[in-house]
């Protein structure tokens, strides 16, 4: 049951958050790798609302059923790319941060395929989908009712 409307939240709230939410759109990280990280993380943090929206997401943005729903054995399956495996290792470092540390080897294997800049956005974005999951526990947006918006539908 929702307990907080997008209508009830503080003015500024809701366009604060979206603000890094465009940048991170917008920046030199691939958006299929972006919600492919959201959906896990929102996973992890069980999500639902997160979970429904970036599932619709990544699957406009071409990402397959097989794909999403074994993301959570990701380390197992074998058609998650190299580049893909260090950036949900990452992923999931940060958000259970307090379990376990980022390494200089964790670090050394992202330099394999980002840059500085893309380690960066990599790190605001994990940070960010961690923000709006904590949101969402707390406000209970209502699951189910998210749709795609026309731009972001592949054609």
């Amino acid at each position: 049951m929702e307990r907080i409307s997008y209508d009830e939240l503080p003015n500024g709230l809701y366009q604060s958050v979206y603000a890094v939410e465009n940048y991170l759109n917008n920046s030199l990280v691939d958006h299929k790798l972006l919600e492919l990280l959201r959906y896990r993380i929102s996973q992890i943090n069980n999500c639902l609302y997160c979970l429904d929206m970036h599932f619709k997401e990544a699957k406009a943005d071409g990402e397959t059923d097989l794909r999403l729903y074994s993301i959570s054995a990701w380390r197992e399956a074998s058609y998650y790319s190299e580049k893909e495996r260090i950036a949900l290792h990452l992923a999931e470092r940060l958000t259970m941060v307090s379990e376990s540390a980022i390494t200089d080897q964790d670090f050394e294997d992202l330099t394999k395929f980002f840059s500085k800049d893309e380690i960066a956005d990599l790190t605001l974005a994990i940070a960010q989908i961690n923000t709006w999951n904590r949101l969402t526990a707390v406000f209970r947006f209502e699951a189910g009712k998210y749709e795609v918006a026309p731009k972001h539908i592949a054609q």
